[in-house]
């Protein structure tokens, strides 16, 4: 047995981008990071970030573009794929990607003005739609995240 799934919870690095194959199928492309606290060699603590490609199909790429903004955080689930195309100069181009299955919305935090930064927010029970991503918010209290931003140059695509 042979296993490809991929959890992620992080940051969307910007707003995600719909498009539509030739078959009329919605995909969104967008960009998750994620970072882990490590000492270095003087045993200072330092955030390592790790960016990932994400693409959903369906309803699933609908909701997360009607729904998920840049910085917001998202919960999710997939597995890994890579794909290759010819460029225009010859060479062979790979990319790799995290192909979603499911996914939730991360936790609504709260800006100084008292309104949410996230737009959506279920007024249900957690439910799935037909594609099987899951669009409850987790419980929980306030999250507390770096001051600092992502910088769009050291995103490597």
């Amino acid at each position: 047995m042979y296993i490809n799934k991929v959890i992620l919870y992080g940051n969307l690095t910007k707003d995600p981008e719909l498009k539509s194959l030739p078959s009329g199928i919605h995909v969104n492309s967008f960009s998750v990071a994620t970072n882990r606290s490590v000492k270095d060699a003087s045993g200072a603590k330092k955030d390592v970030v790790e960016y990932h490609n994400v693409v959903a199909f369906g309803k699933t790429a609908e909701i997360i573009h009607q729904y998920v903004k840049k910085g917001n955080p998202i919960y999710l689930e997939g597995r890994i794929q890579t794909r290759s195309w010819d460029g225009t100069d010859g060479k062979k181009n790979y990319r790799t990607e995290v192909v979603l299955d499911t996914f939730q919305f991360g936790p609504s935090l709260k800006n100084g003005t008292g309104q949410s930064n996230a737009p959506y927010t279920p007024s249900s029970s957690p439910s799935q739609n037909n594609d099987g991503a899951d669009q409850s918010t987790p419980d929980s209290g306030e999250v507390q995240y770096p001051d600092e931003d992502i910088n769009p140059e050291d995103i490597p695509f």
